[in-house]
């Protein structure tokens, strides 16, 4: 979310703080309180619960696309830990009743099973066991995204009611059956999370609806630059402020009568910001993009935007390694275009693959670039083709250690855009030819499950120390009650 005043953005080591602080205080608050006397595994279950209930209602935040949260990860960063969170949250859910029964089940197993039907059956825990089912369908719906027979959209308006249900039943099953959190500074604290996450739901899809029809955009032109690859020229109507942004960036954009958050889709800026209005490459590739080319001129245009980090500005070097997969040309393109436009004068070294020379976009502008830049370019496909400076095969390491020569590694950037595999094996190409990871940025919009980098792995070991520390925190407010 963008705001007229921007608010300060918080890198990843201090969200991390401020996110396990943010996670402890209800622990805190139910510590400071008075109740009958548990065995230690029943505090662990109240502790999970709490855990879980925070993490939920957080989730609401980390994909709301809000400037002070992701503003200076990325979008990779920020869905990875989406990701993973929901997974600690699920497990959390499960544990939480599992862990309140184990004393019993250990004394008399017969017993044990008697008390869980009670909790699964009775209907004063029925909100608490909707806000379990919502959340394992949520997440099962995710990592079969790709088999379900629904739009992209249907998806997405599935998750969010499944993820408000689960919040909002888990909400009141604290409220309703909670030792800590029936009164007290705990039970304030829970409808303040309540009206949090409302909040946020309002800005998301009532506030953002409403700007997208207060401040429209029309088509201007379209012209098709690649097989299946077209780039749309957006201007603003009259009253609608021009989009401040910095080349490498993207928007949500929605079309027509569906100019509703539910109905958007990222798309990255090819374009400078020195230039009139914005242009997108986009590729026929799913529900929305497969009737792009169709688009008449002078459609309307909603924008949300900008986002993202993979610019040059967010990442200042003295030299810079571009290198696009596909359509994840985009954002390179509107990288060059905005050095051409400010004459920059760094060393660039641009590498653009695709599988068959048709796939190639807006060639005679890059060859043209590279006689007003200091820029190489490296033009490869898997197929073969007869034009001269058009290489067969794959970027290799060969190939990438090529662009790398003259450079000094401990200054040289390298952004990398395009589909998950090929980012995933130049990334850890680059890091191996010594380029530090800090130095090495991507930037996909394909969150399904597939190839990992090192810095996918690394990345992942860091939110996996997270969960670690919540783990921790659960077992001390266990044994410390």
């Amino acid at each position: 979310m963008h705001h007229p005043f921007p608010l300060p953005r918080l890198n990843g080591a201090a969200l991390a703080f401020v996110f396990l602080i943010a996670s402890f205080l209800p622990l805190g608050l139910a510590g400071a309180q008075s109740v009958a006397p548990m065995d230690r595994w029943e505090y662990a279950a109240a502790a999970m619960g709490m855990i879980a209930l925070w993490g939920m209602a957080v989730q609401f935040v980390t994909s709301g696309r809000f400037e002070a949260v992701s503003g200076k990860l990325g979008i990779d960063k920020v869905m990875a830990f989406h990701k993973l969170a929901a997974i600690w949250i699920g497990l959390a859910l499960l544990l939480h009743p599992l862990a309140y029964i184990l004393p019993t089940w250990l004394d008399d197993p017969a017993l044990g099973w008697v008390r869980l039907r009670f909790y699964l059956t009775d209907p004063s825990y029925r909100s608490g066991v909707i806000s379990l089912l919502a959340v394992i369908v949520l997440i099962m719906t995710s990592v079969l995204r790709d088999w379900l027979p629904w739009r992209y959209e249907a998806w997405r308006g599935t998750h969010l009611l499944l993820g408000l249900s689960a919040v909002l039943c888990g909400l009141h099953h604290a409220w309703a059956v909670g030792r800590f959190s029936a009164e007290g500074a705990l039970a304030w604290l829970w409808g303040a999370v309540a009206l949090g996450v409302v909040g946020v739901v309002a800005v998301l899809y009532g506030w953002r609806w409403w700007l997208l029809h207060r401040n429209p955009w029309r088509l201007n032109a379209l012209a098709k630059r690649a097989d299946r690859m077209w780039e749309l020229d957006i201007q603003p109507e009259q009253g609608t402020p021009d989009l401040s942004y910095h080349a490498g960036q993207f928007v949500w954009m929605t079309e027509g009568t569906r100019r509703f958050p539910l109905f958007d889709h990222p798309f990255s800026i090819a374009d400078s910001p020195k230039q009139d209005g914005i242009r997108l490459l986009i590729k026929e590739a799913g529900d929305f993009t497969s009737q792009i080319g169709t688009l008449p001129e002078g459609r309307r245009i909603g924008l949300d935007g900008p986002y993202g980090e993979f610019t040059a500005e967010a990442h200042p070097a003295d030299a810079l390694l571009l290198i696009g997969g596909g359509v994840g040309i985009a954002p390179i393109l509107g990288i060059v275009r905005d050095m051409v436009a400010r004459k920059d004068t760094r060393p660039l070294r641009l590498a653009y693959a695709v599988g068959q020379p048709q796939n190639f976009a807006c060639l005679d502008e890059l060859r043209a670039a590279t006689r007003t830049l200091d820029l190489k370019l490296w033009l490869i496909s898997e197929a073969r083709s007869d034009i001269p400076d058009i290489l067969q095969g794959r970027l290799t390491q060969e190939r990438v250690s090529q662009m790398l020569q003259g450079l000094d590694p401990d200054t040289t950037r390298a952004l990398i855009c395009g589909p998950g595999p090929m980012v995933a094996s130049v990334s850890d190409m680059l890091l191996g030819l010594g380029l530090p990871m800090q130095n090495v940025i991507y930037e996909r919009f394909d969150y399904a499950a597939g190839a990992r980098s090192r810095q996918d792995r690394a990345r992942t070991r860091n939110i996996l120390g997270i969960g670690a520390a919540l783990l921790a925190g659960v077992a001390a407010f266990a044994l410390n009650m």
